[in-house]
Formats: structure tokens, C-alpha cells, sequence
């Protein structure tokens, strides 16, 4: 009876630490391995973990024990992510006890996010930066910080505490959209395409995307598919939104506004401009996806050099935009876990936000445009574009990912080791 008590604390244990991690925005693979280590730890060997995107069942103990949860898919805190990870290792050294372990889990999980402060400028300077990033000029940048900031406190205080996750998320890109449509009607910002990309961007499903990409990488199939269906369901919800907006706006004003395709402002589009603003977009989806703030500069590096380098490629060496997304994502990626290995921290922090300057955010609001003002076929040929840069995010993701962990866990030996090769001479001593 002791042993199946003890068994169960340890799994209950290792239960806790999956359950934070799953609902935070961690892997399958992660979440699993880390079980695997807290139970392998406290000498529970017979532990048995099957994790889905929203439920880990849990038995051992040769089926003397057994739970099975449900983890709704919520807001990620990446922060939580990096410590439980933190943690995991450090009871493989031997730290803590079984009590003290079950003690900072309970903290971990019980800890305070971002403030709203925090999220609702993470919102503005996101929205700001990616308006640049896909054309904006320095008004459009400054509509898109306001209606970002607003439309962040709509979002705490109104969809996310009241309505579903459906309803919510169509409501944010609603409000997202009519306040863009309004800045623009009293003259605030000169392109309006280019400002509501960037409002909405905030509510891009970045995160289950990239985390079903990775998922499907590792052959878990069923955790992967819903994840990624659950980004579909974002998308289509941000596509509705946004729909009903210029709906509203067209009823109001007796037609829908006509746009007349992208627009690129020259005040933004040199490549100096472009970095930077990818930098500051990035670091502040750190802050909305709940990174630690030690970590938000290298994350805004590393999405700034994907983004000047899918530039470089686009603009400098005539390589078609599918190609330059697969290789700025696998530098992304690449970057993410050499940064991983520097910093101690999960790859994931990295990755998620890394990733979001070549998300096809953009594809979706012109899709959509489209769509809605019978222009069939350039929402067909948008749509088309759109998929094949997802497709192509999906691609570098799986090969980088592929990538064996060694070539990153020491990467200044090997990179000595390389040179010693290339510089050393062959020895000319005879003696044995």
C-alpha cells in the first residue's frame, strides 16, 4: 500500500508539471519527456504518459494508478513554460524533494502573468511594428499602435472574460477592424489595408500553428491536427470580423470602401526600417505570449534576422517569396535553439515569436477584401499565396527541426573543432 501511495504522489507530481506546460504553450514532446523525467526521478519507471493537445492520461504502477485531464486550451505564458522546464532538470539533479517539487509546481502554476499594463503596450507596439513591416508608414504605424492598445482592453476586459473562444475571437477582430475604419474615415492613417494588418496581427493563431507544426514533426499526429485545426478556427474567426466590419462600415457610408491592393511606404521600406520594426514587433509578442523578460531582446533579434533575411533574399537576390520563407524559417528555427542552448530555456520562446514576421497575416485581410467585393479571383490567387507561405513555414519548421541536437548543444566546440581541421597541418614526426 506504501508503494502504490508513493507512486501515485509521484505521478500526481509529474501530472502537475504537464498539466502547466500543456496549457502554457508547450510541445507534446516536451510536455511528455518532462513527466517522464520527474516520475524516472522518484523511482517511478512504470509511469505511462499519452498527452493531446487538451488531456493527458496518466496510469502506472501496473494499472493500480490511473488519471486522465482535461486541459482547456487557454492563454499562453511562456514564462511558466520555461520554469517548470527549469525545474524538471533540476529534480534530475537531485534538488528538491518530492514535497518541494509538488511546492514549486503549485507556485509556478498558481504565479501571476503579465500585468495588464504590460499586455495592452505588448498589443500597441506589436500592432505598431508589424504595420511597418508590411507597408505601413510612420501614421498608419501610429493608428495601428492606438487601435492595438484599444483593442487589447476590449479584449482583457470584455471578450475574454465574457464571451467564448469563438464569439471572443470574432468580436476582437470586429472591434479590431471598426476602429481602423474609423481612424481612416477622420483622417488618421493613410493606408488602411496596411493598418488593420497590423491591428490584427495580436490575434494571428501563431502559436497553436507553430506548436501543430512541431507536434506533427514529432509523429503526434492527433495533437498536431487539432492544433492546427484550432489556428484554422482563428483565422476564419479574424476572417468574419472582419467581414462584418466592412459590412457595417458599407451599410453606414452606402458601399464598402474600395482598396486597391498593398501598399508599400517608402518612409519604411528600407531594410534598416524593416529589422527594426520586425524587432519591435517581435519582442512584443514575447510580451503577449508571457516570455521572460530576459529573454525578449534575443527573441526580437532573432525574428528581426528572419525577416531581414527573407528581405535580403526577396529584394537583393531574386528568390521567389516561398523559397525565402522556407530558409528564413529554418535560419529562424536554427537561431531559436542555438538560443535555447545559450540561454537554458526552451526553444519554444523562441520559435513562437521568431516565426511571426513571415506568418501570412496579411494574406488573410486581403483574402477576405476580396472575397467580400466579388473580386473572385484575386481572393483565389490571395488565398493560394497565403496557403503556400504557410505550407512553406511548415516545410523549414520540419527541417530544421530535423536537425539532430548535438549540432546545438556545443556549438563553439564545433565550430573549434571545424577550424582545428581546416588549419592544422599533418604532423611529420616518424616517432612511434
Amino acid at each position: 500500500m506504501e508503494e502504490m501511495n508513493d507512486t501515485a504522489e509521484v505521478l500526481e507530481v509529474a501530472s502537475i508539471a504537464g498539466h502547466i506546460l500543456l496549457e502554457n504553450g508547450a510541445e507534446i514532446s516536451r510536455v511528455e519527456d518532462t513527466m517522464a523525467r520527474i516520475s524516472s526521478h522518484y523511482g517511478v519507471d512504470s509511469g505511462h504518459f499519452f498527452v493531446l493537445s487538451n488531456g493527458i492520461f496518466t496510469t502506472g504502477s501496473l494499472g493500480r494508478y490511473a488519471n486522465v485531464e482535461f486541459i482547456p486550451i487557454r492563454g499562453i505564458q511562456l514564462s511558466k513554460v520555461v520554469e517548470v522546464n527549469k525545474l524538471s532538470y533540476d529534480i534530475a539533479a537531485g534538488k528538491y524533494t518530492l514535497a518541494q517539487a509538488r511546492s514549486r509546481l503549485e507556485a509556478i502554476r498558481d504565479g501571476a502573468g503579465k500585468s495588464a499594463w504590460e499586455l495592452i503596450a505588448g498589443s500597441a507596439f506589436g500592432a505598431a511594428g508589424f504595420c511597418a513591416v508590411f507597408g505601413g508608414g510612420f501614421m498608419d504605424c501610429a493608428a495601428a499602435f492606438v487601435v492595438g492598445a484599444l483593442l487589447y482592453v476590449f479584449s482583457l476586459f470584455v471578450s475574454g472574460r465574457y464571451l467564448s473562444k469563438i464569439v471572443g475571437g470574432i468580436c476582437n477582430a470586429l472591434m479590431a477592424t471598426l476602429l481602423c475604419l474609423v481612424s481612416y474615415r477622420i483622417g488618421f492613417g493613410e493606408s488602411l489595408s496596411n493598418v488593420i494588418i497590423g491591428a490584427i496581427m495580436p490575434l494571428i493563431p501563431g502559436v497553436p500553428f507553430v506548436n501543430g507544426v512541431r507536434d506533427l514533426a514529432n509523429s503526434d499526429y492527433i495533437a498536431g491536427l487539432t492544433r492546427l485545426t484550432d489556428a484554422m478556427l482563428g483565422f476564419i474567426c479574424i476572417a468574419l470580423g472582419v467581414s462584418i466590419s466592412f459590412l457595417l462600415d458599407g451599410a453606414v457610408f452606402g458601399g464598402m470602401i474600395e482598396l486597391y491592393g498593398m501598399t508599400v511606404n517608402a518612409q519604411t521600406a528600407g531594410l534598416f526600417w524593416q529589422m527594426l520594426a520586425a524587432f519591435v514587433g517581435t519582442m512584443a509578442f514575447a510580451v503577449l505570449f508571457g516570455a521572460p523578460r530576459r529573454e525578449y531582446v534575443a527573441a526580437g533579434i532573432i525574428g528581426s534576422v528572419g525577416w531581414g533575411l527573407f528581405l535580403v533574399l526577396t529584394r537583393f537576390c531574386s528568390i521567389g517569396a516561398t523559397v525565402a520563407i522556407v530558409l528564413s524559417t529554418v535560419v529562424i528555427c536554427m537561431l531559436s535553439r542555438y538560443a535555447a542552448v545559450m540561454h537554458k530555456c526552451p526553444g519554444t520562446v523562441f520559435v513562437l515569436c521568431g516565426i511571426f514576421p513571415l506568418v501570412p497575416g496579411a494574406g488573410v485581410f486581403w483574402f477576405t477584401y476580396y472575397l467580400l467585393s466579388s473580386q473572385f479571383r484575386l481572393s483565389l490567387g490571395t488565398g493560394f499565396v497565403a496557403a503556400k507561405a504557410a505550407i512553406a513555414i511548415v516545410l523549414g519548421i520540419i527541417l530544421a527541426m530535423e536537425l539532430p541536437q548535438r549540432f546545438f548543444s556545443r556549438p563553439v566546440f564545433l565550430c573549434k573543432s571545424l577550424l582545428r581541421r581546416l588549419f592544422s597541418r599533418p604532423s611529420t614526426d616518424t616517432r612511434s
